[in-house]
């Protein structure tokens, strides 16, 4: 499930704008057909975006209602209207994976590791993060932090269980279930799904933007063995 709207604040036209050569949702959509089995389907409002996604193998079976593509709407109810659209053409999925447009840098094998780890974990739901040192601070007055600074350790000896995991909306993978009974791409036993750093960039700026389009254009390049890795 890849929802893209036509309006777009911070950036405007994003998901359809030209990045390191291609539509930005096409990264997204081509990232999702790679994975055998899975029904790539693309809700939105805009029909540019509609016949975008379709010419590059997504299904497209609607135009999302107005009132779910507001500013202001929330992405569960977005989903929820795909999954009813699917339960009424008797094709219930069992589970949702959720792919951000806005997050288009995957690696290869990235959506396929997720599926293999949501499966043997048994998890209801699985959240795709990002590690981060644990060094955060709060903004008060005094400034107050959230680990010891008399006991600073190395960034070199931090290990997994010392990092801090941020969830940058790159992929969710929900059984349909927990949407139905909660309304929350989140809820149940939930896992997390360690992305790499260069999976972390989510588009709000153009500076985003900006960084989105050099690591895709330099993956591009180490696939056609043309660059460093």
């Amino acid at each position: 499930m890849i929802p893209v709207r036509g309006g777009s604040r911070g950036v405007p036209g994003k998901n359809s704008r030209i990045v390191a050569g291609k539509p930005l949702v096409v990264w997204t959509i081509e990232q999702a057909l790679g994975v055998p089995g899975l029904d790539v389907l693309v809700s939105t409002d805009d029909p540019v975006l509609a016949r975008i996604a379709q010419d590059a193998g997504a299904d497209v079976p609607f135009r999302r209602p107005a009132e779910l593509a507001q500013d202001t709407t929330p992405t569960e109810p977005v989903v929820q209207h795909a999954i009813d659209f699917r339960t009424a053409e008797g094709r219930r999925p069992d589970a949702v994976m959720l792919l951000q447009a806005t997050s288009p840098v995957r690696l290869p094998g990235t959506l396929d590791r997720a599926l293999e780890q949501f499966s043997v974990t048994g998890v209801d739901s699985l959240i795709g993060v990002v590690p981060h040192t644990p060094f955060f601070w709060a903004l008060d007055d005094p400034a107050v932090p959230t680990y010891d600074v008399a006991a600073r350790p190395r960034r070199q000896d931090l290990g997994p269980a010392d990092y801090r995991y941020f969830e940058n909306g790159s992929l969710y993978i929900t059984r349909t279930e927990v949407y139905e009974r909660l309304g929350n791409r989140i809820g149940g036993r939930t896992g997390l799904f360690v992305l790499d750093e260069r999976e972390a960039v989510d588009i709000d700026s153009v500076v985003d933007l900006r960084v989105a389009e050099q690591i895709l254009a330099e993956l591009v390049a180490h696939r056609n063995g043309e660059g460093p890795k």
